[in-house]
């Protein structure tokens, strides 16, 4: 990784951030065209070019659910349940406290009401990959608040099928359908409908650059949650932290994709060079070692800060995705971080658990993202109902405001609209 000494923040951030690839999309757009227009057919074709899969049908029945329950070990059902519980637990805090208020104001009624969307979209990458966790943390959220239609896509193999522990996690956290389809032709066929998939009110979850694309193409009809790119993983650490924990963390989440971002910020050029040195023994030992090596050479970085309040402004500026604070007093250096999508705080509580078992949400914010959302969770799945009542006395009182608001913005009859009724 390269050590670089931070002398001017700003300058530094502007210039570290990883450049994003070249997105096709021109082929994106032709995908989103395709299946508007083709539905079913354009599905499948996609499906069978991107993936080898020939399929019929696109739903999966009860009987392949079942039979992914065959596959699936007791332990890992268990794991799925674990995760699944502690979520749920999260969740729930976070849904009671939304309580339905109703304001009386000078004759006027206003109602605020939290209410579930009706049907969501919860895309799942898989293909040669799987990841059950992420239908954990997308169809819970969902469940939480009460959405009543939750659907599952999830990219097949070859073979046209999906993998029978994503197939089961869906099933055992509430996921109402399920369906073999992927990449952008999935976020089309749940934006427009299909004669197979009715489309959904809001689509959420993570995915490649093509499914990102998509979803930021079909957000002027369709909701969606965030436009997540490669994982992200910052850390804050001084001399009190394990440079080897350090190391595994990093090497950790640089696992996952050759593109994603992940650093060091410190004020110890001894904790710098000796996390580097770590790295490099360990990365001719571990699996996934291409990845990890391509990632942390060509995106990572190990900054040396003047001080602690320079490492709290690095951060904010990069705002990333995880936010690990391991320093003498992790609370102190939190209380300052405002951008970050989750902060991670000591010396034992690595991104890597979150991603799984501690109860958080691991779809996170990247691309700076964090300065204005956090994770994804149930406030994601419901939406404000404002109702508000009044009479004639009450309009009577604004009258002569609401003229003068209708005069200056050239809206007569606005006031027309109030004039006519006292």
């Amino acid at each position: 990784m390269k050590i670089i000494r931070v002398t001017n923040v700003e300058k530094f951030s502007a210039q570290i951030l990883p450049k994003q690839p070249q997105k096709n999309r021109s082929i994106v757009e032709s995908i989103l065209k395709n299946v508007q227009k083709n539905g079913d057919s354009a599905i499948r074709k996609y499906e069978k070019q991107f993936g080898g899969a020939k399929i019929t049908s696109l739903r999966l029945s009860q009987n392949e659910i079942n039979n992914a329950f065959s596959k699936v070990s007791e332990k890992e059902i268990n794991a799925i349940r674990q995760a699944k519980l502690r979520l749920e637990k999260t969740e729930s805090i976070v849904k009671s406290i939304l309580k339905n208020k109703t304001i009386y104001a000078d004759g006027i009624k206003i109602s605020k009401k939290f209410i579930p969307i009706q049907s969501v979209g919860c895309y799942i990458p898989g293909g040669l990959a799987r990841y059950p966790s992420s239908v954990i943390m997308s169809v819970i959220p969902a469940k939480i608040a009460g959405v009543k239609r939750i659907v599952v896509v999830s990219p097949p193999n070859s073979d046209g099928n999906v993998d029978p522990l994503t197939v089961v996690t869906a099933k055992i956290c509430g996921a109402t359908e399920i369906y073999r389809i992927g990449g952008a032709q999935a976020i089309a066929a749940l934006s427009y409908g299909t004669k197979s998939i009715i489309k959904v009110d809001k689509i959420v979850g993570p995915g490649g650059a093509f499914v990102t694309l998509a979803k930021s193409m079909i957000s002027d009809r369709t909701s969606i949650d965030m436009l997540a790119g490669p994982t992200e993983l910052g850390i804050i650490a001084d001399v009190t932290a394990n440079p080897k924990y350090i190391a595994l963390d990093l090497i950790s989440q640089s696992e996952h994709s050759n593109d994603t971002f992940c650093y060091l910020i410190t004020n110890s050029e001894k904790l710098a060079k000796s996390v580097n040195k770590i790295i490099t023994e360990l990365i001719t030992k571990i699996k996934r070692s291409d990845y990890v090596k391509i990632s942390l050479k060509e995106n990572g970085f190990i900054a040396i800060c003047k001080n602690n309040s320079e490492m709290i402004k690095l951060a904010n500026e990069l705002a990333p995705e995880h936010l690990q604070i391991m320093t003498k007093n992790p609370s102190s250096f939190a209380s300052k971080i405002t951008s970050s999508g989750l902060i991670l705080l000591g010396h034992d509580t690595p991104s890597s658990a979150s991603d799984y078992l501690l109860g958080s949400n691991h779809i996170l914010p990247t691309n700076k993202f964090g300065k204005t959302r956090g994770s994804l969770s149930v406030l994601d799945f419901i939406k404000i109902n404002t109702e508000v009542s009044t009479s004639k006395s009450v309009l009577s009182k604004i009258s002569e405001p609401m003229k003068l608001f209708t005069e200056a913005e050239g809206l007569p009859n606005h006031y027309e609209a109030i004039r006519g009724r006292i």
